[in-house]
């Protein structure tokens, strides 16, 4: 599995298995990293950074916007040289691939410049929305054009002037954190309310306590208005990344459906990741969930239960629970997720034809899933150029024989090893002389 191909076949477990696999730098808690330490004053060396597509082209865009960053492969450091809010570059093209976080949080950073910054991205990224985030930034004097809200759009930068402004949060929380980082060098304080129902409300909870971290503190009613005080800056400094809990997701998965054990190393309920949580829903359908200060441990069930979960605050991992739900003895309902529409991909629209291929009884609403249990039989699973949808429907191959994954190399968005971490789960095979998945 260690070679990009067009497809992976996943070969069904012989045996439960007990291992530890770790997981890579989170992506969400990278990102952000990279841009307070960009505002921040001095240097910053970002730990256990994560290396993807993702973080590739927010790297490449500080770049661009004359931004010294060091990359370090073989420590796995991003070394960052903050300038105290400041943007070097006066002009820039700036490309984002199909990466949200780069999107939203530099589209709002460059407002903070004195020029004219170009955004574009991949055919997708210019279907996903950040319109609300324009209307937000406008209202605190940015000068913006954008073709019906969309990429490719031009801002045309002034520094920001602050005030008042309001935000309808109810398709990304993206949008809240771009605005709340670069926020404290408006030149008057920021005042934001929300409106809309927020989603994926725990990235805002990374967000705000990341900005504290660095030296930050923004102040909320409820998270429905948020006040952000002109004159703090943030702090260069050493900072050091968590494990990514949304990635993984797919191994605690796979320990709940295999009846194994798997423990992640690094990673804690302390996390900074709303994520996390994916394990309290592993733990309602029968999981063991052993949370120790430096790893977590899953042991699977010999039967998988049924939930009904509202996953709005955990939507990354509504796919990894989808591609496992069919081997519960009762329904998996997935409610209250419709901002998944607005992904990489339409997600509650693949998720549910790619079950339905694969032989399982699943009803779609517009803002959730029901799956029932079911057979399943080998297909070949169409991920959408979608990493989620490669990594979770995996999981799905470990009990089902003939999954075949196509497109693997979509996890280069997010996990460019996946598929050789994968491979820690079949040791047991590797020791008994079975072959691995190839």
């Amino acid at each position: 599995m260690n070679d990009v191909t067009d497809s992976i076949e996943i070969k069904p477990l012989s045996a439960p298995p007990d291992v530890t696999i770790a997981v890579p730098g989170s992506k969400s808690i990278t990102n952000r990293a990279l841009l307070l330490a960009a505002l921040a004053d001095g240097v910053s060396t970002l730990d256990n950074a994560l290396f993807s597509e993702d973080s590739h082209w927010f790297v490449e865009c500080l770049r661009r916007l004359g931004f010294s960053v060091e990359q370090d492969d073989a420590r796995n450091t991003l070394t960052v040289h903050g300038l105290s809010g400041s943007i070097p570059a006066q002009t820039a093209d700036l490309f984002v691939g199909n990466a949200g976080t780069a999107a939203r949080f530099l589209t709002a950073a460059v407002c903070l410049g004195d020029g004219e910054y170009h955004f574009d991205g991949v055919p997708r990224m210019r279907e996903r929305p950040i319109a609300p985030l324009l209307s937000a930034l406008r209202r605190l004097g940015a000068e913006i054009s954008a073709d019906n809200g969309h990429f490719p759009l031009t801002i045309h930068a002034s520094g920001l002037s602050g005030g008042l402004t309001a935000l309808d949060a109810s398709e990304s929380s993206q949008y809240v954190s771009a605005l709340l980082m670069i926020a404290p060098y408006a030149r008057a304080k920021v005042t934001m309310g929300i409106t809309g129902t927020v989603v994926s409300q725990p990235y805002i909870d990374t967000t705000l306590r990341m900005m504290q971290q660095f030296g930050v503190t923004v102040t909320h009613e409820d998270y429905r208005r948020y006040h952000a005080p002109v004159g703090q800056r943030y702090r260069a400094q050493p900072y050091t990344i968590e494990p990514d809990a949304s990635n993984a997701s797919y191994f605690f998965a796979a320990a709940a459906v295999s009846a194994g054990t798997v423990s992640v190393p690094h990673l804690s309920r302390e996390s900074l990741q709303g994520d996390i949580h994916f394990l309290d829903i592993l733990a309602q359908m029968g999981c063991a969930v052993d949370y120790r200060t430096d790893r977590i441990t899953v042991h699977g069930p010999a039967q998988l239960h049924g939930v009904d979960v509202d996953m709005n605050a955990v939507s990354d991992t509504a796919q990894t629970l989808a591609a496992i739900a069919p081997y519960a003895d009762s329904p998996v309902t997935i409610r209250n997720v419709g901002h998944m529409r607005h992904k990489e991909t339409d997600r509650i629209a693949a998720v549910v034809a790619e079950l339905r291929r694969l032989g399982a009884a699943v009803d779609e609403f517009a803002d959730g899933l029901r799956i029932e249990p079911s057979v399943l039989h080998a297909a070949e699973v169409q991920t959408y150029n979608d990493h989620r949808m490669a990594m979770a429907f995996a999981v799905t191959g470990l009990r089902t024989a003939g999954v075949v994954i196509c497109d693997p190399a979509c996890t280069q968005k997010t996990f460019p090893d996946y598929f050789t971490r994968f491979e820690t789960l079949y040791q047991h095979d590797q020791t008994s002389g079975q072959d691995q998945p190839r």
